[in-house]
């Protein structure tokens, strides 16, 4: 069975790491009533996942990716885990300023990726 190509493993490891992450940043709004001591606790041992997957991505993917091209990655998986988890759990819609603002940050990372001259 041969390895899975690197590029792979980077990505899927930063979006599952992007899950953990959003939940821990985000997911306590659905919890106002909970103590802030007790919110920063399980965000801290939900962050911990995070951390077990985003930094083997890293590791496994520079030298494939530079760290520019990396952050990129990192940046435009959260846009998208955090636009999913926006409508589908805090059920807040999102608009066309949110869109565009995408937009152009897809926009930035092309100019990331693209080989020029």
């Amino acid at each position: 069975m041969s390895q899975l190509p690197a590029p792979l493993v980077t990505i899927g490891l930063l979006l599952a790491s992007n899950v953990f992450m959003t939940f821990a940043w985000y997911g306590h709004l659905k919890f106002k009533a909970a103590p802030l001591y007790l919110v920063i606790l399980v965000s801290w041992g939900i962050a911990f996942f995070e951390y077990v997957l985003q930094v083997p991505a890293n590791r496994i993917g520079h030298g494939y990716f530079s760290a520019a091209q990396l952050k990129t990655i990192q940046e435009v998986i959260t846009l998208a885990v955090f636009a999913a988890f926006s409508v589908l759990y805090l059920k807040e819609p999102l608009g066309w300023n949110h869109a565009l603002g995408f937009a152009f940050i897809a926009l930035g990372a092309f100019f990331i990726f693209h080989k020029w001259g």
